[in-house]
């Protein structure tokens, strides 16, 4: 059996959810300093892969610090997939392959990948074979409880998909037709975590510390994803752990402590994705996701989505901190 060493630590493994836009090599790194055990690459189409599409090659590409990694991967044709699977495995070597059967985005699924591949679980169990096949890693999946409330059947979904070889079952508990509303269904993750011998991954509103430690003890799970809730906010990591060892949970970051780290987040994508204007119009929400709760957050948010360039932001960040001094200087 394919192991995944990295989910059977005693403690329970903290996991970097893949997001598109989101998940990309800076922000992985944030992340695995602050506490996350596992990341996960932004998802990428298996298609683009296989035809060696370059902007979609980099979003498999990594550093030695973000291990353990997994590159996650979707699409709707098994041999597509397999190819995919044998390339990442050969060229970039990450500690496994995962599937991505849960992106509800219409884009994608209106060519029968992500949670489109729900509608048709044969097609899903030969997806999961046919990367199995492909590589010596581990493959695991990340889906949805189903397609509608209809089709919901996490527990059935989960044996099929196990049974197809899956060495990890990452379950977000809603349907596809909910998208992001509603409420994620923990007793569900409970079920499967029952149902399956392979370690389940809980995945779906965790969005502090103390949502970690009630999944766990609500679900049993082996492992707690964290998706959207780490935007902006990459010491939920830092305190969950905390939690999750019977300690109380360090002081929230400062402003100051916040914009370090944004600084330092910010000074990770110029040097990994390139000092360009795009580089730095494409960080700005993390910008804003790190000025989150803070006093007079709307006006600063504003002020930071006009950046041009990453000192601009540095200087909005010292005027918040230090506004007397910016105005002696200014006048």
């Amino acid at each position: 059996m394919k192991q995944l060493p990295y989910l059977s630590s005693p403690r329970v493994p903290l996991i970097l959810a893949p997001m598109a836009g989101v998940s990309e090599a800076p922000f992985r790194q944030i992340c695995r300093g602050m506490g996350a055990d596992v990341v996960l690459s932004e998802f990428l189409s298996s298609e683009a892969i296989r035809r060696r599409i370059h902007r979609t090659l980099e979003g498999a590409e990594f550093e030695a610090c973000e291990r353990p990694i997994g590159i996650q991967i979707y699409g709707a044709d098994p041999r597509a997939m397999a190819e995919a699977t044998a390339l990442i495995t050969e060229h970039y070597q990450p500690e496994f392959i995962d599937i991505n059967f849960g992106c509800p985005v219409k884009k994608v699924v209106q060519r029968n990948g992500g949670s489109g591949c729900l509608r048709d679980m044969d097609l899903v169990t030969g997806i999961i074979r046919a990367c199995v096949a492909a590589t010596h890693l581990p493959v695991t999946v990340k889906t949805r409880s189903g397609w509608n409330d209809q089709m919901r059947d996490p527990v059935g979904i989960a044996l099929r998909m196990q049974d197809a070889g899956a060495r990890a079952f990452t379950l977000h508990a809603r349907t596809r037709t909910q998208m992001f509303s509603g409420h994620a269904n923990w007793d569900e993750i409970a079920q499967v975590a029952a149902a399956l011998e392979i370690p389940v991954i809980g995945n779906g509103d965790i969005q502090t510390a103390e949502d970690v430690v009630r999944m766990v003890a609500h679900t049993g799970c082996a492992a707690v994803m964290v998706g959207r809730g780490a935007f902006g906010n990459p010491w939920l990591f830092r305190d969950a752990r905390a939690r999750l060892a019977g300690e109380p949970p360090p002081a929230a970051p400062t402003a100051t402590e916040r914009f370090q780290v944004a600084l330092a987040h910010a000074r990770l994508a110029l040097r990994l994705q390139g000092d360009t204007r795009k580089t730095v119009i494409e960080f700005r929400k993390h910008f804003g996701w790190y000025t989150k709760g803070l006093y007079g957050a709307g006006e600063l948010r504003g002020r930071l989505f006009q950046v041009e360039s990453m000192a601009e932001a540095e200087a909005i960040f010292e005027a918040y901190l230090h506004p007397a001094a910016s105005v002696a200087g200014a006048a």
